[in-house]
């Protein structure tokens, strides 16, 4: 695969559409968004989490496979870097985790899942860089508010932070690629010069 895959991980309202979207004027990569509103689970998925959780998790990760396929088959068309805002290995190791981990996905379909997770993650060439961004559950909170989306008004506070605790656990045990840490909240690279050179700077080490 000539194409560098760098991939954006982080919580709920962490900034990834941003940084992606940032990335990609600055450097002319291909960005390559979260597919969410096609998934034709999702209303069924809200209205019954417990019965509709396997399917719904079950497409995020076939259509995520297919775009890291035709990624690494050179299918898709760009830059030189193709930058992804959330990756199949969020959908898994994050949100199907927790639906797992909550009981809302049996242990028979998270077992059934895991085992197709695994076998597909072997084939696939892992990202050449993980940026993960993190945040405090209080800034996920004010960010979630402000941007309005209605569907994530009523998220409730304990799943914001069981997903911050898994997002921790999965990229404290991710080692097939490089990461770079950057803290959303603490660091601005959009109005602050300083952090913006820290952050072209990190990231230029691993993309050049």
């Amino acid at each position: 695969m000539s194409t560098r895959f760098v991939a954006v991980s982080g919580n709920i309202g962490a900034g990834k559409s941003t940084l992606v979207s940032y990335l990609c004027s600055r450097y002319g990569w291909t960005a390559i968004y979260e597919p969410f509103g096609e998934n034709p689970y999702l209303d069924d998925f809200y209205a019954d989490m417990g019965r509709w959780a396997f399917q719904s998790q079950t497409w995020f990760l076939a259509r995520k496979v297919r775009i890291h396929l035709d990624l690494q088959e050179g299918l898709l068309r760009g830059s030189d870097v193709i930058v992804q805002d959330r990756t199949l290995y969020e959908d898994a190791e994050i949100f199907a985790a927790y639906l797992a981990e909550s009981g809302l996905m049996s242990a028979r379909d998270w077992d059934t899942y895991q085992a197709l997770y695994q076998s597909v993650r072997s084939a696939l060439r892992p990202p050449d860089l993980v940026i993960h961004l993190g945040c405090s559950v209080r800034a996920i909170r004010r960010r979630v508010r402000q941007r309005g989306r209605p569907s994530e008004q009523g998220i409730p506070l304990a799943y914001l932070r069981a997903l911050n605790g898994l997002y921790e656990r999965w990229i404290d045990g991710w080692t097939e690629s490089p990461v770079l840490r950057w803290d959303t909240e603490r660091s601005d690279y959009l109005s602050d010069l300083a952090h913006r050179i820290d952050f072209h700077r990190a990231v230029e080490r691993h993309i050049r």
